[in-house]
């Protein structure tokens, strides 16, 4: 931070930029004039890119003396939360007039060439007209998932003196919903593999957001819950999946909060890491030190991956994912570079049509037919009816009768039991399973059911199976 000396002198060429936490986190722009500090707030902070404006709101002009100015308001009063010095220094004015504001910073962190804008009441615009830092990079707007391949833990010799184990890491399988984390400006965005924002759904993660203040970044991760006994839950998990309504989404990251377990970073303040070596985002993420209420940074072990399986069926983990050090990010790609080794055996299913229940479970369903894609249609891979609680019953009775169709979705002719009772749907819901094996006529043996997938469309099962 600059010296004090850089306080304004009464020149009007003095700036200071303070990072305020309010009701939403913004950064007050200062500019010393005329004996005052003409300010806005700018919810996202300067922009970088000179492609994109920014909206700056005109606030009341403040005391020279407020620019050293770096404390907690209190609660209850206006602008309440803390403030903090983000930056300082000079400026030299090249135009000031009622409808246009350019100036040119000599900051710690802000240089360049700024111009403000009216567009009408206490609304501005701030553009930076200056190009972009050299090597700067714009946010990517969107990065789908680097998928793991099913498989072993790796073996065998590798190249030179390394044991091919020894060229990988080894992170544990959450059991959650994986999802790319957006922070920029203290705002985030929160998107599942096959493209939904859901950070309506999970309020409680728009917290990093403000934690991270400036930084921009790009978190790859999964969202998870914990039940009753402090475990890692899928079926905890389902309670939050779907909301969408404010304030029931709010009551029940009181009830179920989740936390977001970030394991990669792909984009950080203008560096775009997707051609960087796994192990050296590992490194910038640990650095990072991603620890809050709602989000975690797991550790990563190198060595001997049988131990780490071992740990994983101790802490009751679905297993753990083999990711070759040197691989780079590969979006939307399942690679061989990523391997997930699980403890159980799970299954993506598509819902094509369910059975009534029986006995205290009549008035919904009794169990789930299940498909997954084949070359000539939706394949019949069974049915599953353990597994839910009621709460989900009722669920998946009302989106299933809201799906009913005539005819069967599945391809081929199923068997007279199952066809007697059966409403068919439109086979568009997407679910997950947990079973023993494949039989030999392609049956789930055993399923239990462990809850919808909303992160997963048919055409996404689809491509997993194939």
């Amino acid at each position: 931070m600059p010296p004090a000396a850089a306080l304004p002198q009464g020149n009007d060429d003095t700036f200071v930029i303070q990072e305020h936490h309010a009701r939403a986190l913004h950064w007050d722009f200062r500019l010393e004039r005329a004996g005052v500090l003409v300010s806005w707030a700018i919810p996202k902070g300067l922009p970088e890119d000179p492609k994109k404006n920014r909206l700056a709101v005109q606030t009341e002009d403040h005391p020279l003396e407020y620019a050293a100015f770096e404390d907690e308001i209190p609660a209850g009063e206006y602008g309440g939360g803390v403030v903090k010095i983000w930056d300082r220094g000079t400026y030299e004015c090249e135009k000031w007039s009622d409808r246009e504001v350019m100036v040119v910073l000599h900051g710690q962190q802000s240089h360049g060439r700024y111009v403000l804008f009216h567009t009408g009441g206490k609304d501005w615009m701030i553009h930076r007209m200056d190009p972009a830092p050299q090597d700067w990079e714009a946010m990517p707007e969107l990065v789908r998932p680097m998928l793991a391949s099913a498989g072993g833990l790796p073996s065998g010799r590798g190249e030179g003196d390394l044991s091919q184990e020894m060229a990988w890491a080894y992170e544990m399988k959450w059991d959650g919903v994986r999802a790319v984390m957006y922070v920029d400006g203290g705002r985030v965005r929160v998107m599942t593999r096959n493209d939904l924002e859901v950070v309506a759904s999970y309020p409680e993660l728009r917290e990093l957001g403000a934690a991270l203040g400036s930084t921009k970044i790009v978190l790859d991760g999964e969202i998870v819950a914990l039940d009753e006994s402090g475990h890692i839950s899928f079926g905890a998990l389902q309670r939050r999946m779907h909301v969408r309504e404010a304030a029931k989404a709010r009551r029940l990251a009181q009830q179920v909060p989740v936390t977001y377990i970030a394991f990669d970073v792909l984009y950080l303040d203008g560096r775009n890491l997707l051609a960087t070596p796994y192990e050296q985002r590992r490194e910038i993420l640990q650095q990072l030190a991603l620890r809050g209420p709602h989000w975690d940074t797991p550790p990563y072990f190198t060595g001997v991956g049988a131990d780490v399986l071992a740990a994983s069926v101790d802490q009751g983990l679905e297993g753990v994912v083999a990711k070759r050090l040197t691989s780079v990010y590969e979006p939307g790609r399942r690679s061989r570079d990523w391997v997930k080794i699980k403890n159980t055996r799970t299954q993506d299913v598509i819902i094509g049509g369910w059975r009534p229940g029986k006995g205290n479970r009549e008035s919904t369903i009794g169990s789930l037919l299940l498909g997954v894609p084949a070359e000539d249609g939706l394949a019949y891979v069974g049915h599953v009816g353990t597994g839910f609680s009621q709460d989900v019953l009722v669920d998946l009775t009302g989106r299933l009768m809201a799906l009913e169709q005539e005819g069967s979705p599945f391809a081929g002719v199923l068997p007279t039991d199952i066809r007697r009772d059966a409403h068919w749907v439109t086979p568009t819901l997407v679910g997950e399973v947990e079973f023993g094996e494949w039989t030999r006529d392609r049956r789930l043996r055993h399923p239990t059911w462990r809850g919808m997938r909303p992160d997963l469309t048919a055409d996404d099962v689809a491509r997993l199976t194939t």
